[in-house]
């Protein structure tokens, strides 16, 4: 064959660099051409020729080796896939040149040792006597453990060149890798026995494999996860010296493992599942154990404990240990808080992956390892505790089982154990490369490639590589809500034969395992949306997977199912409805969060279903002025005045659950929600305002209003602070027509001001909102509307400190526009007074707020917890900026303004607030508000006191950001904020 023609063969067969394989080729002779067609089905074939004439050149006996290859086709095969699939096996083979024979053993691809001969082999290799009980090495220390890890090596070699080339199963694989590691621990547990010395005598110690190497799924490399038990040999052993001594012999078989000789490293050995983690006693007696497991330990702890195994020391302890603890395994989701303990075990994997991971992480990203093994095991430990043929540790066994036993269609379960299968090879196939520790799939082309031709796919290897897994992944994830949400509805609705069919106990248990507080009722609501053979039934089992998933993530699934019954009751029908939550999974997604979380957002969609079609869009608040101008064109296609009014409040009501989707979805800041409900306020108040003039002068007959009117927001409404369940506190001005008599005129502004309260604030099936104007001068004992005169003439004369200060707030908002500019050109010079305050004032400001103080907070309340009168609350934070704008807002500009932090940032900024007091009371302001927004949002109905219930402080915590299991967190960052604030006020307010 000519070189052109070498070279497209080479190119054929997968080689990169063509003249070197031809060089290479050279070199091996004969040997060379007889085994081109074996290279090029090797993963990398260059890499495997050129490691193949490393090893030719580090021989003894160069022509026995090309010659056995060149005439065995298994032995050929074996060593050429192992050259040209791990680096790593490669460099060992070079350095220990004899092992290749290791691959020549005709056995090799039919017959998978023993566990007790690996064993052997491993405790021979260091010099230990595997007959006898506790075995202890001869050999010196140093020699011992290069020997334990060339032995490691061997024993591995002959497991890589199987599984590359004999197609064994992945479960097999991982099998006899858990059995290499289990010979391996009990090697090293001699080798650490010599170094201990005679003490090691006086104690029984046994090796619990947790994890993968507990499941008998090891990959090829892992941390290979232990608990150590003991036992004083004799009763004269004190029990302080027999655990200080066992603690010796685990720590030296833990170095002997993880330690870097010229011989390289095996794994390391984690002992951080034990008790206390890594600040408890490296090992326990079962005594100890058993307290502390029944005392101490968390749920996520016998999660862990699901796949202990004894696997080396002394084994009657062993699983003595194993005995003890299995029984708190299978009723763990029997405790209060499993489900959150599972979720948070889960959302602390995800939390680990480094971003720039996320998208190529086989193990931990969404579709993943970690989805398959934590379904699999929850199914377990919610089922496990009644059937016990599901208890196995390793998770196909378990996957077989569950399927076998019905917990999963048989299918599902197929196809979940093929993706399983091919996520774990392709694990195994990364980490055998250089024998690393990684479940990171690399980026880069050559890589890729070499992983895919692994695998067996020779042509475009890469690209079917992706293609391959991508599959699986989405398979995972669907699978992954299948397996749990899918078979409940088997529980309750005829679906098809294939489909698992869960008994109502079985069904209650596994909705009680995932969160839902009424697994009856849960029933009842699943039977009513599926029950039939109608289409509505159909999409409904389609959809409730995913939607059964949603609800249990957040804090209220039962409301959540309760809420989308209620909704798909009204809406079934409805042609768009149920195919806008099949074919739009953001509207479903959104939607179910909402429910599940917000009992207000859920009264607003219960009030009006068709607000569902606004979550398939932009959730921003709209323009104030364009929300204006569609209220009162909606209003004015109405019949008579009561109809415009209920227009404007069904237009308020949809853009309050606009505003307070986008709030518990997270979309929109704390400030801008206040913004935007005071901007909403102001467009309703507007619109019924227009309204009412027309209708109130319609029913007197007069040609033209007999006076102009205005409204003033007060209060939080004054200052773009409102909460969802806030009134509008306001004033309300006028001033006659030139010509018109001042009483008819105040007669008709008392009857529009009458009516706009009474309008907006009557009982119907749109929120109301409360017109509140007892800030008025005089209170409720004043007139309801006065002139603008009238105004000037009461604070002219009797205005005091508190109503300058109430008048920070002011902001004239509704209606004419002269009549607002002059009014607040009236107001300027009492709330921002030239002279600031005097001493007198000034106390009179700190005594009114210290009457506040005692008189205002409810009976019982928890001062450190409420959030309006509490220390370094709300109105702590107010009442000293307020009194700062009072004191200098003639010579700041900036002070000039109704909202609260604006007013903070100008403070600092004129130096009147270290920058960092500003910061703490922007912080406490912002969390407080929040909270309190949140509060209101979860439960329904507002409330001013820290939420005590746990599904109200899980849904604020969710609503806040925090994780549903971070309640402590969010009552800590609540208190340290308030309370770093309540120390600014104490300096800047009380002096």
């Amino acid at each position: 064959m000519n070189r052109a023609t070498m070279r497209t063969e080479l190119f054929r067969l997968g080689f990169d660099d063509s003249d070197r394989a031809q060089a290479n080729l050279d070199d091996l002779g004969g040997a060379g051409s007889a085994l081109l067609a074996i290279l090029g089905r090797t993963a990398e074939p260059d890499a495997a020729l050129q490691s193949l004439c490393r090893l030719a050149d580090a021989v003894d006996d160069r022509d026995v080796l090309l010659a056995a290859l060149a005439e065995d086709e298994g032995t050929a095969m074996r060593l050429l896939s192992v050259l040209g699939a791990s680096a790593a096996l490669a460099d060992h083979l070079c350095t220990h040149p004899e092992q290749w024979r290791e691959l020549t053993d005709p056995a090799l691809g039919c017959t998978r040792p023993a566990a007790w001969a690996m064993r052997a082999s491993l405790l021979e290799a260091v010099g230990a006597d595997p007959a006898v009980d506790v075995p202890i090495s001869t050999t010196p220390e140093a020699e011992a453990v290069d020997a334990l890890r060339v032995e490691y090596r061997r024993l591995l070699l002959r497991l890589a060149a199987r599984d590359l080339t004999h197609h064994l199963g992945v479960d097999d694989v991982a099998a006899e890798l858990s059995d290499l590691a289990a010979g391996t621990l009990e090697a090293a547990l001699a080798i650490a026995r010599q170094r201990v010395g005679e003490e090691a005598a006086d104690v029984r110690l046994a090796v619990i494999a947790m994890g993968k190497c507990g499941g008998h799924e090891l990959n090829y490399v892992s941390d290979v996860d232990v608990i150590f038990v003991h036992e004083p040999v004799a009763p004269d052993v004190d029990d302080a010296a027999a655990g200080r001594t066992a603690a010796k012999i685990a720590s030296q078989m833990m170095l002997v493992c993880s330690a870097h000789t010229a011989e390289g490293t095996i794994w390391p050995v984690d002992a951080a599942l034990r008790p206390e983690g890594r600040a408890g006693p490296l090992s326990r007696t079962i005594t100890s154990h058993r307290s502390y497991y029944q005392r101490w330990a968390e749920l996520w702890e016998f999660q862990a404990l699901l796949k202990a195994r004894v696997v080396a020391g002394d084994l009657a302890l062993g699983r003595e240990f194993v005995a003890m603890v299995s029984p708190m395994v299978w009723s763990a989701a029997d405790r209060d808080g499993f489900v959150d303990s599972a979720r948070a075990m889960r959302r602390r994997v995800l939390d680990n992956i480094p971003t720039k991971e996320a998208d190529r992480q086989l193990k931990l990203g969404a579709g993943g390892l970690r989805d398959v093994e934590f379904a699999i095991q929850l199914l377990q430990v919610v089922h496990g505790r009644a059937d016990e043929r599901i208890r196995a540790c390793a998770t196909l066994s378990a996957l077989a089982e569950l399927t076998h036993g019905g917990y999963v269609g048989r299918e599902d379960g197929e196809a979940l154990h093929r993706a399983y299968a091919f996520l774990r090879q392709l694990e195994h196939r990364i980490q055998l490369y250089r024998l690393q520790r990684t479940h990171v799939v690399p980026s880069d082309d050559a890589a890729l490639r070499r992983l895919g031709r692994s695998l067996g796919f020779l042509k475009e290897p890469a690209k079917r590589l992706d293609d391959t897994w991508q599959h699986h992944r989405r398979e995972v994830s669907r699978l992954h809500q299948k397996l749990f949400y899918r078979p409940l509805l088997s529980a309750v609705a005829r679906i098809g034969a294939d489909e698992v069919r869960l008994s109502s106990e079985a069904a209650g248990a596994r909705l009680a395992a995932l969160g839902y507080a009424d697994p009856e009722a849960a029933l009842r609501n699943l039977q009513a949306l599926t029950a039939g053979v109608t289409r509505t039934a159909s999409i409904q089992r389609t959809l409730l997977p995913a939607m059964l998933q949603w609800f249990a993530e957040c804090p209220n699934p039962d409301g959540g199912l309760f809420g989308f019954r209620r909704i798909s009751e009204a809406l079934g029908r409805t042609p768009w409805y149920l195919s806008t939550l099949r074919d739009e999974g953001e509207v479903a997604e959104r939607l179910a969060h909402l429910l599940a979380t917000s009992r207000y957002c859920t009264d607003l969609l219960e009030r009006e279903p068709a607000g569902v079609r606004l979550l398939g869009g932009d959730l921003a608040p709209l323009d104030p002025e364009a929300l204006a101008e569609e209220m009162l064109a909606t209003a004015r296609r109405q019949d008579g005045q009561a109809k415009a009014v209920r227009a404007i409040r069904a237009v308020r009501r949809r853009e309050l659950l606009r505003i307070a989707a986008g709030d518990v979805l997270g979309l929109i800041d704390v400030a801008d929600v206040g913004f935007a409900l005071t901007r909403l306020t102001d467009a309703t108040l507007e619109a019924t305002l227009q309204v009412t003039v027309e209708t109130v002068r319609e029913q007197r007959g007069l040609d033209r209003a007999p006076t102009r009117l205005a409204i003033v927001a007060m209060g939080r409404y004054g200052g773009f602070e409102l909460s969802y369940g806030s009134d509008a506190d306001v004033l309300f001005v006028h001033e006659p027509a030139p010509g018109i008599d001042a009483h008819a005129a105040g007669s008709f502004a008392r009857a529009v001001a009458e009516e706009v309260r009474r309008a907006l604030g009557a009982p119907g099936p749109d929120p109301a909102l409360v017109v509140d104007a007892d800030l008025r001068p005089e209170g409720r004992q004043g007139p309801l509307v006065r002139t603008l005169d009238a105004y000037a003439a009461y604070y002219g004369k009797w205005s005091k400190v508190w109503e300058a200060q109430a008048l920070l707030r002011a902001d004239a908002v509704v209606g004419d526009h002269d009549l607002r500019r002059r009014f607040t050109d009236l107001i300027d010079p009492l709330r921002y007074p030239e002279r600031g305050l005097d001493d007198a004032e000034v106390r009179e400001v700190r005594r009114i707020k210290a009457r506040v103080d005692s008189e205002r907070l409810p009976r019982g309340a928890d001062p450190a917890l409420h959030l309006k009168l509490g220390r370094g609350a709300l109105a702590d934070i107010e009442w000293t900026v307020q009194l700062l704008q009072l004191r200098y807002g003639a010579q700041v500009p900036g002070l000039r303004t109704s909202q609260t932090l604006p007013a903070v940032t100008a403070a600092a900024e004129a130096g009147l607030l270290a920058a960092e007091d500003a910061e703490t009371l922007a912080t406490a302001w912002r969390m407080a508000t929040r909270v309190r927004n949140a509060l209101l949002l979860a439960r329904g109905k507002p409330g001013d006191q820290f939420p005590r219930a746990s599904i109200e402080r899980r849904a604020v915590a969710g609503i806040l950001g925090y994780q549903l299991v971070e309640t402590d967190r969010l009552l800590d960052d609540y208190l340290r904020g308030t309370r770093r604030a309540r120390a600014v006020v104490d300096r800047v307010f009380w002096g």
